[in-house]
C-alpha cells in the first residue's frame, strides 16, 4: 500500500510532468486524496493534461503555493479519468477547499473552461 501521509493536511502538491524533450515541468496544484490515489483537476486543454497523455510518468511532492517543496519527491503514474470519476473528485475538492474553490469555479464558469481530472498512483 502506498504511503500518502506526507500529503495529508497539505493544500498543494507539486506535480512534475515531462515534455517530449524530457524537460521536467513542475506545477503547484490543488489536490485531493481518494482510495489511496491523488487527484488533480485542471483545464482540459492545459499543458499538464497534454504531457500526461504523452508520458504517464510523473513525480509529486508536497509544496507551498509557489511550488517550494515541503517534502520529498515521489514517482508515480498518471492518467486522465472518466467524467463520472471527475464529478466525484470535484465534490472532494469542494469539501477540501470550500469557498476558495467555489469562487474559482464561478470565474471559470464565466470563461466556460472545460475540465479534466488527472489520477496519480504512486509507485
Amino acid at each position: 500500500m502506498t504511503d500518502l501521509s506526507s500529503f495529508r493536511g497539505q493544500p498543494y502538491l507539486n506535480l512534475e510532468t515531462y515534455k517530449r524533450s524530457g524537460q521536467a515541468m513542475p506545477t503547484p496544484v490543488w489536490f485531493v486524496e481518494d482510495e489511496n490515489r491523488l487527484y488533480v483537476r485542471t483545464a482540459a486543454y492545459s499543458g499538464k493534461v497534454k504531457r500526461v497523455r504523452n508520458n504517464p510518468q510523473v513525480r509529486v511532492a508536497p509544496c507551498d503555493a509557489r511550488g517550494e517543496l515541503l517534502g520529498e519527491w515521489s514517482a508515480g503514474q498518471a492518467h486522465v479519468v472518466s467524467p463520472e470519476k471527475s464529478a466525484a473528485v470535484n465534490q472532494l475538492l469542494l469539501r477540501k477547499y470550500g469557498l476558495r474553490k467555489r469562487f474559482f469555479d464561478l470565474m471559470n464558469t464565466l470563461r466556460r473552461t472545460p475540465w479534466a481530472v488527472i489520477e496519480i498512483e504512486l509507485n
